[in-house]
């Protein structure tokens, strides 16, 4: 087996072109069964290992994580219009403790300590690109893995919400005339301050969105991708508003604040960033509980409604633990399997030994 720093994994001093343009290659690598039935907003998974939305950035780099370990393959965010990436840094280092939101700022990092501020905002490839991609993905993709893929809606000058719910609909039924084995809907960007990057903290708009999504996807299983919300009552109002429609909520996005350099000096133009990584674990797990303890119990005392997907800085089996005793369906790893290609095979050999 090779070792971790032998393995390839996105390059954070390339462009997002140059990482979409050079994906690794899938390798060979056995893995180790993980004990349990597992399944994934009702279909039937290996582990509740997955990647959320952000770093496979296109089929190979699918194929590329799937041959390491995960289960769950979340394709990159994709638009019904083209769109650059912001340019570099994308992905900044950064020196924080825990973070719970509020916090006024965090410093650069010359080394990556378990954290970094996210610096993408939303890039995608134009249509016509992506969906003979997903397309070809399916095929190759082995039957017993799942293909999510994300979607947002490209707010235009003088568009309603009408209109932004439609261009979301429209490219969910793309994704899934591609093949998608699952749909998720952007909610939440960070880097985005435009309605399409903040729908999970407008509960009405976010309810009108997803019901004209859940027209379009039907019987395929339709997640919702949340940000940060630390707040019982807001959470309620949230949940109250999208569960109707979603058969998963995908959560935490991350924690944002502003980034300085080491003379002071805000980077990204003073504007927040999504700081990813360890710093958000906690946090990630608060909202988890906050989440779970909302939904209502079926008469056998088990949670009903929306599968919790769980993700923010999850990097070991231990970690993967917490997050399913708290509430979690499955557990996405964005951070840690960038940094460390094997980790999902460090998971699954630690959850097989336990």
């Amino acid at each position: 087996m090779q070792s971790a720093q032998a393995l390839p994994r996105y390059d954070r001093r390339q462009t997002y072109q140059w990482n979409y343009d050079n994906p690794p290659q899938p390798v060979e690598l056995e893995q180790p069964t993980v004990p349990g039935q597992w399944s994934f907003c009702g279909l039937p998974v290996s582990s509740p290992l997955g990647m959320p939305a952000g770093p496979l950035l296109n089929g190979k780099w699918i194929l590329y994580y799937a041959s390491l370990g995960f289960d769950v393959l979340t394709y990159k965010t994709v638009r019904s219009t083209s769109r650059a990436c912001y340019p570099l840094p994308n992905l900044q280092p950064v020196v924080t403790t825990s973070l719970e939101g509020g916090e006024q700022q965090v410093s650069i990092s010359n080394q990556m300590q378990g954290s970094w501020a996210v610096s993408f905002g939303m890039p995608s490839a134009s249509p016509d690109i992506w969906r003979k991609d997903i397309e070809q993905t399916r095929k190759l993709l082995a039957d017993e893995k799942i293909l999510s893929v994300s979607i947002v809606g490209s707010l235009e000058p003088g568009w309603s919400l009408e209109d932004l719910a439609e261009d979301y609909a429209k490219c969910a039924r793309w994704a899934i005339e591609s093949g998608a084995d699952c749909i998720e809907t952007n909610f939440s960007c960070p880097n985005v301050c435009t309605r399409d990057g903040q729908l999970y903290q407008e509960p009405e708009a976010a309810a009108l969105v997803a019901s004209r999504v859940k027209e379009v996807s039907r019987s395929v299983p339709y997640l919702i991708k949340i940000g940060h919300v630390p707040d019982q009552k807001q959470a309620q109002e949230l949940l109250q508003a999208i569960q109707p429609f979603a058969s998963g909520i995908a959560m935490t996005n991350s924690v944002a604040t502003t980034v300085i350099d080491n003379q002071g000096k805000p980077l990204f133009d003073g504007e927040l960033r999504g700081i990813c990584g360890m710093a958000t674990k906690e946090a990630a797990l608060k909202q988890l509980k906050i989440f779970a303890a909302l939904l209502p119990e079926s008469t056998s005392g088990e949670a009903t409604g929306p599968a919790l997907v769980s993700c923010g800085g999850i990097s070991s089996a231990s970690d993967v633990n917490r997050f399913l005793a708290a509430g979690a369906n499955a557990t996405h790893i964005a951070t840690a399997a960038m940094c460390d290609p094997l980790i999902a095979y460090k998971i699954r050999k630690a959850l097989a030994e336990n």
